[in-house]
């Protein structure tokens, strides 16, 4: 018998999601054979994060900063029960991930920014603007690989399939111990 879920992630912060992970891997694979696609995955990861910041104003609660963005000292606590191994579930995103979140749209939109700046005749061909986006971007890979594996520890830790819930938009619903 399955569990009983809960909606979390509503469509929209699916389809961002997924369209942001397809954007950056574009723009990553395409960076310097097909400059074309490179820009318009960059123009479409911008566009993405533009969206998500006003989806995290204005969205439903498991969409809205508010709801996910943590104090340093809450980041601090959760940090070390993780390192313990007894971090609290979080229905949305846990303290660590909402950081990654911040972290992931501010260096993707440098990344879009910087990006963006070289096609301008003002920029273009100046090398702290392509040194920027191209530093960015690698720090980005860095980070997108750091999520994938705080999501798949995540799911590991609270025996919840992480992945499948960003697909479904549907988490186990919640226990007294979890925070909603």
């Amino acid at each position: 018998m399955d569990a009983p879920t809960i909606k979390v992630w509503d469509p929209l912060v699916r389809l961002f999601h997924w369209s942001l992970v397809a954007s950056f891997t574009i723009a990553w694979l395409t960076g310097d054979d097909v400059m074309s696609v490179h820009e318009w995955a960059g123009y479409a990861a911008g566009a993405l994060v533009a969206f998500r910041v006003l989806w995290g104003l204005v969205g439903p609660k498991y969409a809205r900063f508010g709801q996910f963005v943590r104090s340093p000292g809450n980041i601090t606590r959760y940090l070390k029960a993780a390192v313990r191994g007894d971090e609290p579930r979080y229905i949305g995103h846990n303290p660590l991930g909402a950081w990654m979140v911040l972290a992931l749209i501010l260096a993707m939109a440098a990344t879009a920014v910087t990006g963006w700046m070289m096609t301008l005749d003002a920029y273009w061909g100046v090398d702290w603007v392509e040194e920027t986006h191209e530093a960015v971007a690698n720090i980005m890979l860095v980070m997108v690989l750091a999520h994938v594996v705080g999501v798949l520890l995540g799911s590991y830790r609270h025996k919840e399939n992480l992945v499948k819930a960003m697909i479904g938009g549907s988490k186990r619903a919640p226990r007294p111990a979890d925070i909603a």
